[in-house]
């Protein structure tokens, strides 16, 4: 059995109605399913339906104000990629695709909305149940690569790589990383004797990540282990803690290694992986590949303001996608749902990275989930994700325990950490005010500015520190 999180707790603030409890269970279920997408739509898709109508009923969401500016922003969006879709040479297809990005969009508003409600608790219930999506997804990555049973190759592999029950090896990649993180985490905080399952659960999340031979998930991962190392070592309390991140980190490294060489000794894996390894492939260059694919949609970008409708660059200006969210984005909805996703992206990075910072109840939780979506985030230049359900889900992970969290901090400031971060890094990341004041009235503590203003004015007549004013003589 795959480890579980924390018992998540029903009792807290009451027992829970018998409808509580049913749309718990079924929010678990939807997200235990959300790596079953052999067909469109998925399992997933009809429970998500189902939730939208049941949560706000039972009263299991709360829409911070931050989730409707946001909201706002990518309903915007998709709107100006609706208006695309209608002036498409193909209305049809184009409206489809938008319409799903529309659900998609709701989807995240909805997890985002029932996150902010009780973070901590229903942070849990998601991750336990992501966990639990992401090692049943790698088995079957792993079975259906190396053929450990009749069919599995057939069933769980595309164009020779692992894909799970997922149609494309690049989104099984990507999807695995959150569960990753989460293993990781799950071993730092147990005692040893209680590491294993975490490690185990890690070691298989891991190769099904390698096996699916996917450069761009390769490349998500090291961003989102690079993030979250960064982070856990400096808002860690102890020298134990990080060191123990430093052993796992070695030993994941010497894991890899000798995975690696297990497999370079099979000639089939070990000519996949230099192929993959490469930075290009043959489909990448020439005017029909990968890049001139990209060089032709700049050029379409900049001739229609309002794009050119989803899905239509694929119909009658290349063979394949452009292979960048991007840029997609720019042909789907315009100038301006383009620069909308752009901001949207960008501004979910340095938020995440400055709140990833600030002690709150969820931030071990939000630590996993923003450094898994910053790899998705990054991954983004190299493949169109919009329609990924797992970046949704992480997105509404971050933006609901910020939500939450800005609440929480506004009641009762957070105890901000000391700031070890390089001076051009924080200058990037708009670094608050109030964290700069501190520096300074630390410094002038250190100088004796205030025993020296005390001392000088003290000589002044009727001059009285404890009011720090003149007072007239009778």
């Amino acid at each position: 059995m795959p480890p579980t999180l924390v018992r998540f707790d029903l009792a807290r603030g009451g027992r829970k109605s018998f409808a509580h409890r049913i749309a718990l269970a079924l929010v678990w279920l939807t997200i235990a399913l959300s790596s079953i997408v052999y067909t469109e739509p998925a399992p997933v898709d009809a429970l998500t339906i189902g939730l939208m109508l049941l949560l706000p009923v039972v009263g299991l969401v709360d829409a911070k104000p931050m989730l409707w500016a946001g909201f706002a922003v990518v309903f915007t969006m998709t709107a100006c990629g609706e208006l695309s879709a209608a002036l498409a040479r193909e209305t049809g297809i184009a409206v489809s695709h938008m319409n799903v990005s529309l659900y998609l969009v709701g989807a995240w508003f909805l997890f985002a909305a029932f996150i902010a409600k009780r973070p901590k608790e229903h942070t849990r219930l998601i991750l336990n149940a992501y966990l639990l999506a992401g090692i049943i997804a790698a088995l079957c990555g792993i079975a259906g690569y190396l053929s450990l049973f009749p069919g599995a190759f057939d069933h769980f592999t595309r164009y020779g790589r692992a894909s799970g029950p997922f149609k494309d090896p690049n989104v099984f990649g990507p999807f695995l990383i959150a569960p990753l993180l989460l293993s990781l985490h799950l071993w730092l905080v147990r005692p040893l004797r209680r590491g294993i399952l975490p490690l185990i659960s890690a070691a298989i999340l891991a190769v099904g990540i390698l096996f699916s031979f996917s450069r761009g998930a390769w490349a998500a991962t090291a961003i989102g282990l690079l993030i979250f190392c960064y982070v856990y070592t400096i808002t860690v309390k102890t020298n134990r803690e990080r060191l123990k991140l430093a052993a796992l980190v070695l030993l994941g490294a010497l894991t890899l290694a000798m995975i690696l060489a297990a497999a370079l000794k099979s000639s089939a894996i070990s000519d996949l992986l230099e192929q993959r390894a490469s930075l290009t492939q043959s489909y990448d260059v020439g005017p029909d590949g990968r890049f001139g694919g990209q060089r032709k949609a700049v050029g379409l970008i900049l001739e229609n303001p309002l794009g050119i409708g989803s899905a239509i660059f694929t119909r009658f200006y290349h063979h394949e996608e452009v292979h960048n969210i991007y840029l997609s984005m720019f042909l789907n909805a315009g100038w301006v749902g383009g620069l909308l996703y752009l901001m949207t992206c960008l501004g979910t990075l340095v938020l995440g990275f400055r709140h990833a910072f600030k002690r709150t109840e969820t931030s071990p939780y939000f630590l996993i989930a923003f450094a898994a979506l910053a790899g998705n985030i990054c991954e983004g230049v190299l493949i169109d994700s919009d329609h990924w359900r797992h970046f949704y889900l992480l997105l509404a992970l971050v933006w609901g325990m910020m939500a939450a969290d800005q609440y929480e901090l506004a009641a009762r400031p957070a105890r901000m950490l000391r700031d070890l971060r390089p001076i051009l890094l924080r200058s990037v990341l708009l670094i608050p005010p109030s964290r700069r004041q501190a520096s300074i009235l630390a410094i002038r503590r250190k100088i004796g500015v205030q025993k020296l203003r005390t001392h000088v004015l003290g000589k002044i007549p009727g001059w009285r520190p404890e009011r720090g004013r003149i007072i007239a003589p009778a």
